[in-house]
């Protein structure tokens, strides 16, 4: 029983002081607390360690150093120890306690002291009231007892899409046992690293962890930079000037230099293998000096190690991949000169063990291994380099290995450059010499026909992979070679790009669609001089390059660019340097006259629509979409789109505006005007038919209503942007140069001020 102090006031009447109830309270919680339970229930809160205050980091820190990670952790080990010898803690919790590094601690704590009865591993989309893919979950029955040996009883629910399909298998696992139930005790996880709860996982690929080496033995894994501020320090390619680009340099010694800022940096991205990603550049001037003060500032003055990390191993050949994957693990080929981020994991290895590294890691034994290890959506280096690899000896000097990887590499670089967002692209496929035909239907058909056998080729070199892994395992009853059609991450490959469960006549319209999209996109970069069609890759790629430029490069070109760098895109042939215009004579020259008027015809049906609607309709929200919300290309455009310019922002000039600005007078003051004055003499003409009269007034009306728009353009928009002189800093990037120019550019979500 709990005593307390009495006093009495002056009247006699007992009362307790406030201090004294405090301490009652505090007591009365020890109590409640103090006793062990035969069961412990609950449904802990989830908060990792970034989200706690200072006094709650603090506690955790020194009460729960195995579970400080995570609010759920801590409950999980407090839960415990409140459960008496042999009783039972169950919980729904975060799966993440299953198989995270940074869990690892509270793992081995409950495995070494409790037994894991049964456990209903519900992964996510678990609870319909919280949706999607917000948290993965499993509930369990704990003994608090060890017993390593002990089969628990697993049911695998991962794979059912809702809270009710869940339910229903659970059920349905309970009354018979079915695919879903596995048995395991804690022993067949004991040789795998960090111990993770691999339950479902068969006995022949748990052994592989035992009796084979793992990557950490011939290579390393590293997690790359956090400069804090991407939006600050890191570049789509494309925005920079490209001189200001510094390629293949193999030393950060190398990068003391005012003439290079930017540098290639490894970020991720979507789900590919063996080559690509490569989009992003970091501003790494003077060895990265920017970035370090910046990282010396978030650290409160300490040292920027904390953020800048690796700085060893950065320029090096290696292997990258993606750190948050919702699709696969997509290993790539790195070659020398990129730096990386904490979402472009790479791993390091001497040259003659890169291809087997490669190798390994692109076989669907590594994914087969990672979702052992960790299941979740984080492809962490330490995972990677847990992944059990065979005979390493003799895999290394085994010349399939380096003769497969050479070739899986060269087919996705292939296909990586084809397009224009790479930096190494040196022109468009479709106008290679070895496809180019008179008709464009013809050269489309001969370029699919090569991207299928690039397709196929690369199939059947996984596939080839893929068994040697499988074989040297023993996996051949859990794993095939197989590799389908949409997990050859070619662009040219349409199962690929679109996926889904279209058809093969959707998938062929698409990928064709995309293909003249692309060349209309090359045309236009022909027409600002960004490329052309004598010489291989780029020509005008840096801060305020001239027309005089272009013609030091190429004196006499055959579709010469651009004078001014302003390209009218206008709903009619007003001007004769139409971008309309000018297409159709890019696809004379590109391909000849004689079948002109079929290619023409087989490019817009392609499309789906006459080129000039496409122009005004698709084109620029196209190069948006290709350029993802960075756009080298940028519209002038009034607001109902009555007048639209396009200008090369490579070639911008502070005068570019007034440039623009000239042709919006001249199409309003002069063109339109014209046409309007026509119309107004045919709607009085006595020769005129009445049809005639009403179309000509209907016509009238609607220049009316063009000329008042574009007098309020000119007049509140584009005429004082004009006298500005708007400077800009193509290092700055599109986020920052963009909107400058307000209102006078066409609107970009998340991208236009």
């Amino acid at each position: 029983m709990l005593r307390i102090l009495e006093s009495k006031n002056v009247s006699g009447q007992l009362f307790i002081s406030m201090t004294h109830q405090k301490v009652l309270q505090a007591l009365r919680q020890a109590d409640y607390l103090s006793p062990k339970y035969h069961v412990v229930i609950a449904n802990p809160p989830y908060m990792g360690g970034k989200g706690m205050n200072g006094q709650l980091g603090s506690f955790a820190k020194e009460y729960y150093p195995e579970s400080k990670s995570d609010l759920f952790a801590m409950f999980m080990d407090r839960g415990l120890s409140l459960t008496l010898k042999t009783g039972a803690m169950a919980m729904i919790n975060m799966q993440a306690w299953m198989f995270l590094s940074s869990l690892e601690g509270i793992r081995t704590k409950l495995l070494s002291h409790a037994t894991v009865l049964t456990m209903a591993h519900l992964g996510s989309r678990a609870f319909d009231s919280i949706g999607g893919e917000i948290v993965s979950t499993t509930a369990f029955v704990m003994q608090n007892v060890s017993n390593a040996n002990y089969q628990g009883i697993y049911f695998r629910l991962v794979d059912e899409n809702s809270e009710y399909e869940k339910s229903e298998a659970l059920k349905s696992s309970i009354r018979q046992s079915n695919g879903r139930v596995y048995k395991a005790a804690i022993n067949d996880f004991q040789h795998v690293p960090g111990t993770p709860l691999a339950y479902w996982a068969p006995k022949q690929a748990l052994a592989a962890f035992a009796s084979k080496s793992l990557i950490s033995s011939f290579a390393v894994a590293k997690s790359g930079q956090n400069t804090g501020d991407n939006a600050r320090f890191v570049r789509g390619w494309q925005e920079v000037g490209f001189s200001r680009v510094g390629f293949g340099i193999v030393s950060l010694d190398q990068t003391n230099t005012e003439q290079k800022k930017w540098y290639p940096y490894n970020k991720g991205g979507a789900f590919r293998k063996w080559y690509g990603n490569f989009e992003n550049v970091i501003n790494w001037q003077h060895d990265g000096k920017e970035i370090k003060e910046f990282a010396v500032k978030r650290n409160n003055g300490k040292h920027w190690s904390r953020y800048i990390q690796n700085l060893d191993l950065m320029l090096s050949e290696g292997v990258t991949w993606t750190f948050i994957s919702s699709t696969g693990f997509g290993a790539r080929f790195t070659p020398k000169g990129h730096l990386f981020d904490y979402a472009g994991c790479s791993a390091f290895t001497e040259k003659e063990k890169l291809p087997f590294l490669i190798s390994a890691m692109c076989a669907n034994t590594s994914i087969y291994f990672l979702r052992m290890l960790n299941p979740t959506l984080n492809l962490q280096p330490g995972n990677v380099s847990n992944i059990p690899v065979p005979d390493i000896k003799n895999s290394i000097s085994n010349p399939f290995f380096r003769k497969c990887a050479d070739s899986l590499i060269a087919l996705s670089k292939s296909d990586w450059d084809s397009f224009e967002t790479s930096w190494d692209f040196t022109g468009l496929p479709l106008l290679n010499s070895a496809y180019r035909q008179p008709a464009v239907k013809t050269t489309y058909q001969k370029l699919r026909a090569h991207w299928r056998e690039m397709t196929l080729e690369m199939q059947r070199l996984e596939e080839e992979n893929n068994r040697i892994f499988i074989e040297a395992y023993g996996l051949q009853d859990d794993l095939t070679p197989e590799v389908p059609l949409n997990e050859i991450t070619l662009t040219c490959n349409p199962h690929y790009r679109y996926g889904g469960d279209k058809s093969e006549d959707e998938l062929e319209a698409l990928l064709l669609a995309d293909t003249m999209r692309e060349l209309v996109s090359y045309a236009v970069g022909c027409m600002v001089g960004r490329y052309a069609l004598e010489v291989p890759g780029l020509i005008l790629a840096n801060q305020g390059e001239k027309i005089a430029d272009y013609l030091k490069r190429i004196p006499e070109p055959s579709f010469p660019a651009d004078d001014d760098n302003v390209i009218p895109m206008l709903d009619g042939d007003w001007f004769t340097d139409d971008i309309t215009e000018r297409f159709r004579e890019f696809l004379r020259i590109a391909f000849g006259e004689e079948h002109y008027d079929e290619n023409l015809r087989f490019v817009e049906q392609a499309l789906g629509k006459d080129i000039r609607k496409y122009f005004l309709k698709d084109f620029y929200n196209d190069h948006v979409r290709r350029y993802k919300k960075r756009p080298i290309y940028w519209l002038f455009s009034s607001p109902k789109g009555s007048f639209n310019a396009l200008i090369y922002m490579h070639r911008y000039q502070p005068h570019t505006v007034g440039t623009v600005l000239e042709y919006l007078r001249d199409f309003k003051d002069e063109k339109l005007n014209a046409r309007k004055n026509h119309l107004e003499a045919v709607s009085i003409s006595a020769g005129a038919s009445q049809g005639e009269k009403t179309k000509a007034l209907k016509e009238i009306e609607k220049i009316n209503k063009i000329l008042a728009e574009l007098d309020d353009y000119e007049r509140d928009v584009l005429y004082p942007l004009a006298t500005e002189q708007v400077e800009i800093d193509l290092d700055d990037g599109v986020k920052a140069n963009y909107p400058k120019f307000g209102e006078a550019l066409k609107k970009i979500t998340g991208l236009s001020g």
